[in-house]
C-alpha cells in the first residue's frame, strides 16, 4: 500500500533532488550523473571543501546546509542508506580545494565505509582528506553496541561552525581537529511516540501502545532500548537533558548550543514547549543556553517525536556558529 506521494518505486529521491535544485537554483547545482549537490559560490578564502551525506528521508539534512557558510557539497543517498562510494568520490573531487577535502560522517557502518573508499580512491588522485566522525547519540553509547554511538542532530550544529571555520581559511589537518573536539562536546538525545511510515510498506516501522514512549530512539527507525509510560512534558525533558548535562558535564556558568529537534511530525508548539522546558533545566543547572535552534533539522520522515541536542561552547565556538551562513535552511 502506497503511502507518499511518488511517481514510483526509486523515483521519490531523484525528484526530490531535482525540485529541490530548481527551488534554490541561486544557492547550489544538482549533478545529474552523480546525484550530489553543490554549492554556487562558496567563499573563496576556502583552502580545504566540506562535503557531508547520508540516507535520504532526514530533509533538511544535508542538501538543506549547502551553501555559503556550510558545505560545499552534499551527498544524498536512498531514503535511509548511505550514498554510493562513487557519488562521495566524484563529490569530493568537485568540493576539493588546493587542501583538499574534508568528509563530515555520521557513524553508521554504511556511511563509513562508503566515505572510507572514496578517500581511498581520492589519495590516488593525490587528493588530500580527512574524516570527521559525528557520533553524539547518547542512546548508543554502550559497550553492547559494537559501533558506537550513532551520528544524529549534532551534525548540523558540527557543520555550520566548521563551514565557518574553513571560511577563516583553516587547514585540513585544523578543521579536522576542530570537528574531533566539536564532537566529542556533543551529545543527543530522541524520544518517539510513533514511528515513521516505511516507504516499503506503507505502514508504521514499528508499533506503540498510545501511552508508551520509544526513549532513545534512532533517525533511521531503530526502536530504543528502552520503552517508557507517556506522563507529562516537563519531567521527560528534565530526564533527556539531565542525562545529556551528565554526560557533558559542562561546569557551572558555561555555555552550550542547544538544538530541539522535530523528527518529522511534531509540531512547533510541542517543540517550543520543549525548548522551554529544556532552558529551565539549563538555568537550574547554571548552564547558560547562549545560542539556541528549534524546528525541523535532522527528521526521519513522519515520524512522531523530537531530539535534544547540547554542544559545548566557548567563546571562540560561538563566534564561529554566529558567522553568517546562507543555505536554504540556516540564513543570519
Amino acid at each position: 500500500m502506497a503511502s507518499y506521494f511518488e511517481n514510483g518505486d526509486g523515483s521519490l529521491v531523484p525528484d526530490a533532488l531535482r525540485g529541490f535544485a530548481r527551488a534554490h537554483a541561486d544557492l547550489l547545482t544538482l549533478d545529474p550523473g552523480h546525484g550530489f549537490l553543490r554549492a554556487r559560490d562558496p567563499a573563496p578564502s576556502r583552502r580545504v571543501g566540506l562535503l557531508s551525506g547520508g540516507g535520504s528521508g532526514h530533509e533538511p539534512l544535508h542538501a538543506g546546509y549547502v551553501g555559503r557558510g556550510m558545505l560545499d557539497v552534499a551527498c544524498p543517498g536512498l531514503v535511509f542508506a548511505s550514498p554510493h562510494n562513487r557519488q562521495v568520490y566524484e563529490g569530493s573531487l568537485a568540493a576539493a580545494r588546493p587542501e583538499g577535502v574534508l568528509h563530515i560522517v555520521k557513524n553508521y557502518t554504511g556511511d563509513r565505509i562508503n566515505f572510507g573508499i572514496a578517500a581511498e580512491r581520492l589519495a590516488h588522485r593525490d587528493v588530500p582528506c580527512a574524516r570527521v566522525l559525528i557520533d553524539d547519540d547518547l542512546a548508543t553509547d554502550s559497550e553492547d553496541v559494537a559501533a558506537g554511538r550513532r551520528g544524529t542532530g549534532g551534525t548540523v550544529l558540527i557543520e555550520k561552525i566548521l563551514g565557518a571555520a574553513a571560511d577563516t581559511g583553516l587547514g585540513l589537518q585544523e578543521l579536522q581537529e576542530l570537528g574531533t573536539r566539536l564532537a566529542a562536546g556533543c551529545r543527543t538525545l530522541a524520544v518517539a511516540s510513533a514511528a515513521h511510515t516505511a516507504p516499503t510498506t506503507g505502514r508504521p516501522a514499528f508499533l506503540l501502545d498510545p501511552e508508551e514512549l520509544e526513549y532513545g530512539v534512532g533517525i533511521h527507525g531503530e526502536r530504543a532500548r528502552e520503552t517508557i509510560r507517556r506522563g507529562p512534558l516537563g519531567p521527560l525533558v528534565e530526564r533527556m537533558a539531565s542525562a545529556l548535562v551528565d554526560a557533558l558535564s559542562p561546569a557551572p556558568g558555561s555555555s552550550v548550543i542547544t538544538l530541539v529537534n522535530g523528527l518529522g511530525a511534531v509540531t512547533p508548539l510541542e517543540l517550543y514547549a520543549v525548548h522551554a522546558e529544556l532552558c529551565g533545566l539549563l538555568d537550574g543547572r547554571g548552564i547558560e543556553p547562549a545560542r539556541s535552534l528549534v524546528g525541523e533539522y535532522v527528521t526521519a520522515l513522519d515520524m512522531r517525536g523530537f531530539s535534544i541536542t547540547l554542544l559545548t561552547a566557548d567563546h571562540e565556538t560561538l563566534r564561529l556558529y554566529d558567522a553568517p551562513v546562507r543555505t536554504a535552511t540556516l540564513r543570519w
